[in-house]
């Protein structure tokens, strides 16, 4: 904004004391300010307290027909901040704020500067939103976003405990979408909220862990599979942001002492985001995990999953069978459900009857009816299923087998022409069966009804932008079985700001499809072990998880350690007691 002349300040004086936010007396103790230590009549104005500067805000933008804002936390994206170089923003009062597709925002001196508003196209190739900003509030925020050493902690730690409140008006109502851009008028715990999942989302998170801790709040963020500490708020705010997301996840913020579960439907950067909200008390306070289910990132195509052309034909041959039962094993976070999912939408189409049985349902889809689980009331898997099978269906998709119950129905449809698709927590796809006879199930149920085992894990891919060559240890290469390959040169990521210096960045698959040909349903029939399994399966051309995960090592995709990680259960079940890593798989 240009100097004002003393005409010009009397104009601003004047629309002031007409909007009755002024009274002549204070525009001349203003405008004496002025004279004795120069500056501008709105500063003045603001100094001797006749207006606030959020009041200054309102007026100038008026005058000049462009919106106007004063700067905080929350209402500024760090990493759209600094998309102009430092020197640059400063040198033409500028500070970008945030992006919406190929718009961003801009707080600006003067934003009736056509010049400026040119250079900045030029600078960031997007389109220009100009606001209003006074120069000492813009060079405060650009001092805090643009110094090269400068991180999202602090923009936090800045925040002060005195500033924490919630607001009763927050909340959200039943079906209302809540757009976080335009939340960013909230108290500073809002914003804090509104930074959390944001990051989240821009880092590619799919959880939120919001835990207490004796000298505050930990915030971390599950990216590929791992946790990784992003943000830590300030002492005194843990609270406030537990209420705060219960607020959004329409829980009840008085109930302290059990858990509780909520969901909300926000839109962020555009993209439609729904949130499961689950609380949980501990010793040190309420611990919160947000889940988020991006249907943007949802990857229906198998083959982009990660599956191999042979075994996405058995995969095919048993969703395209008309009954019987396909059962997905592995561990929690291993990516069971969007397997699932893959698989119903080949099958979906106007003229199939597809249920679905879910706690929770976690991605809604067309042409497809999906329950949801409630155990509070009765509606256990197995009931549901029970009801469903009056329901005329064509597929039945189970969340999860859980007990002999369940497995019993799950059967029963299977045997009676329905095709139903389900998972199981076991390690491979041998352990699948011994686990349903372990349930209770007799082995002719089994051999008769059960089409074929998928197992599953997901191991992190190497970042592109930072791979480079390099030589495992002996120990790592003889645990695998290629002693042999020591002066073999391999790949791996030595970490970037891509991928946040961790070497890895997104995930692919590996599967193990296991079909039951007429000698496995035998075998199973006569009530066969485990071991005799995998010495029949030996003696085909069947591969295990170790064996699949392996070639994303050869074709340079993942690392040996990452792949020996994610596939070390099912190595010690198979034989192999050298599996490297000493965390559960994922």
């Amino acid at each position: 904004m240009a100097n004002l002349t003393i005409e010009n300040a009397v104009r601003l004086g004047d629309q002031l004391i007409e909007d009755g936010l002024i009274t002549p007396d204070q525009l001349v103790e203003a405008l004496a300010r002025q004279k004795e230590s120069g500056g501008r009549i709105g500063g003045a104005l603001v100094d001797v307290g006749a207006i606030s500067s959020a009041m200054l805000v309102q007026a100038l933008s008026k005058r000049l027909g462009v919106k106007g804002c004063v700067l905080r936390h929350g209402l500024i994206d760090p990493k759209v901040a600094k998309c102009i170089p430092k020197e640059e923003a400063e040198r033409l009062r500028v500070l970008p704020l945030f992006r919406v597709h190929d718009e961003v925002t801009v707080a600006m001196v003067e934003p009736q500067s056509l010049p400026v508003q040119d250079r900045l196209r030029n600078l960031t190739g997007c389109k220009i939103r100009p606001v209003l900003s006074l120069q000492e509030n813009l060079q405060e925020y650009q001092h805090k976003y643009l110094a090269a050493e400068v991180t999202v902690d602090s923009f936090l730690a800045s925040i002060g405990e005195s500033d924490v409140h919630i607001s009763e008006t927050d909340t959200i109502d039943e079906g209302v979408v809540a757009d976080l851009d335009k939340m960013v008028e909230g108290s500073p715990i809002v914003n804090v909220v509104n930074l959390t999942i944001l990051t989240a989302l821009r880092s590619g998170a799919s959880d939120i862990h919001i835990e207490p801790d004796r000298d505050g709040t930990h915030i971390r963020y599950r990216i590929d599979g791992r946790l990784r500490e992003m943000l830590k708020p300030p002492k005194g705010m843990h609270a406030a942001i537990i209420s705060r997301v219960k607020v959004i996840g329409r829980m009840d913020i008085a109930e302290k002492r059990l858990p509780q579960e909520g969901r909300v439907h926000i839109v962020a950067d555009g993209r439609e985001i729904d949130l499961r909200v689950s609380s949980m008390p501990t010793v040190l306070g309420e611990k919160v995990v947000m889940r988020i289910l991006d249907k943007s990132n949802l990857n229906f195509e198998l083959e982009a999953l990660g599956v191999c052309s042979e075994d996405l034909a058995a995969i095919h041959a048993m969703v395209r069978s008309p009954y019987g039962l396909m059962l997905v094993t592995g561990p929690t976070g291993s990516g069971k459900t969007t397997t699932l999912y893959s698989a119903l939408d080949l099958l979906r189409n106007e003229g199939t009857n597809i249920v679905t049985i879910e706690d929770p349902v976690e991605y809604q889809l067309p042409l497809i009816n999906q329950i949801q689980v409630n155990e509070r009331v009765g509606l256990s898997f197995a009931r549901t299923l029970r009801s469903v099978l009056r329901q005329d269906p064509d597929v039945v998709m189970v969340g999860e087998i859980r007990d002999e119950d369940t497995a019993r129905v799950a059967i029963q449809a299977a045997l009676t022409g329905h095709l139903v698709l389900s998972t199981l927590h076991t390690n491979d796809c041998p352990g699948g069966v011994m686990r349903l006879l372990d349930m209770g199930i007799e082995p002719y149920l089994l051999s008769a009804s059960v089409l074929g085992f998928v197992a599953q894990r997901l191991a992190r891919t190497i970042c592109q932008s930072c791979k480079t060559s390099y030589y495992p240890t002996p120990e790592l290469l003889e645990s695998v079985g290629w002693e042999h390959r020591t002066s073999e040169l391999f790949q791996k990521g030595e970490g970037c700001p891509q991928c946040n210096n961790t070497g890895f960045r997104g995930r692919t698959g590996i599967y193990e499809v296991m079909i039951l040909d007429s000698e496995l349903k035998r075998q199973i029939h006569k009530g066969t072990s485990e071991t005799e399994i995998r010495i029949y399966l030996a003696q085909t051309e069947w591969r295990t998880l170790r064996e699949k995960a392996l070639d994303l090592v050869e074709r340079g995709e993942s690392t040996l350690e990452e792949v020996s990680r994610v596939t070390r259960s099912e190595a010690l079940v198979s034989g192999d007691p050298t599996g490297v890593g000493a965390e559960t798989p994922l």
